[in-house]
């Protein structure tokens, strides 16, 4: 572990367990999201490009939420 990563944990320990138990949760999702894109590039140049328009036919259904940055 780095010694980044220890300080951020070493500050996490100090909120919450619903506080720490949320920052888990956005952590894991970031790595998972991380993980799909790495392997959407590995597949070939064309499978990013069907993700976005899968992105945008599921916004032109009404699928999808307004990006709210103060909720970032």
């Amino acid at each position: 572990m780095t010694g980044l990563l220890k300080k951020a944990f070493d500050e996490a320990s100090r909120l919450s367990e619903r506080d720490q138990d949320e920052l888990a949760r956005l952590l894991l999702e970031e790595i998972a999201s991380e993980d799909r894109w790495s392997r959407a590039f590995e597949r070939g140049p064309d499978r990013p490009r069907k993700l976005a328009e899968e992105a945008i036919t599921e916004h032109d259904r009404g699928e999808t939420l307004p990006l709210d940055p103060d909720a970032l």
